[in-house]
């Protein structure tokens, strides 16, 4: 199987175009007003008719109300919801009753115990994304650059699909697919010059190094 990848933090025309063009699977927004890659729904609205069904359309979230999904949902059209919170199992099957979208729950990791919340999601989310535990201090969790241990997902059987995230770039991703065989791979921080800046060439890069990773696989 190929594997997916998606770019994430998406803010602009220009860079969207370049994911698009390299041939993203999916594109990723943020409305979670902490980050820097946040975006309003009129910038939305405008990212989204850009896409013309060119790859998935993510919306990345952070435990947001119902009402905020709803205008979520109304200026993005997105084909997956990304729950990147503390949002409960409960609260995870309200919003696909809700809205009637897939949803991706985001689990951090850091250690072994970390992967014992994998079984309270993994009958209800549709697919499941890892990314590094961000730090007690941090205002945002995720979007950081931070990696965690691939060898914690070495192994891994799980009855839905997973992706993996966290500190990857050009230069480490086809490690972290040889270890995990991870569905896909999911990077933010890894393709910008600065934070919520991202770089045309750095995005070009990944994608083609996470294609030759199913060729090494």
């Amino acid at each position: 199987m190929a594997t997916l990848v998606k770019i994430c933090g998406l803010s602009t025309p220009e860079t969207l175009d370049v994911a698009l063009d390299a041939g993203a699977d999916a594109v990723g927004f943020v409305f979670f007003p902490a980050s820097p890659r946040n975006i309003s729904f009129q910038v939305a609205r405008e990212l989204s008719a850009r896409v013309r069904g060119r790859a998935e359309k993510v919306a990345l979230t952070v435990d947001a109300d119902d009402t905020t999904l709803t205008n979520i949902v109304e200026a993005l059209h997105p084909d997956l919801l990304q729950l990147h919170g503390k949002e409960t199992p409960t609260r995870v099957s309200a919003i696909q009753q809700h809205f009637g979208l897939p949803v991706m729950k985001v689990l951090p990791i850091e250690r072994k115990a970390d992967l014992g919340a994998i079984p309270l999601y993994s009958e209800i989310a549709d697919r499941l994304l890892f990314d590094a535990l961000a730090p007690k201090d941090a205002t945002r969790p995720g979007g950081l650059g931070k990696p965690f241990d691939w060898h914690l997902l070495e192994n891994l059987d799980l009855s839905i699909p997973f992706m993996l995230s966290g500190g990857l770039h050009a230069e480490n991703v086809i490690e972290a697919l040889r270890i995990t065989r991870a569905l896909g791979v999911d990077v933010s921080s890894g393709v910008e010059s600065a934070p919520g800046v991202k770089d045309s060439e750095k995005i070009r890069a990944f994608i083609r190094a996470a294609r030759s990773a199913k060729v090494a696989a």
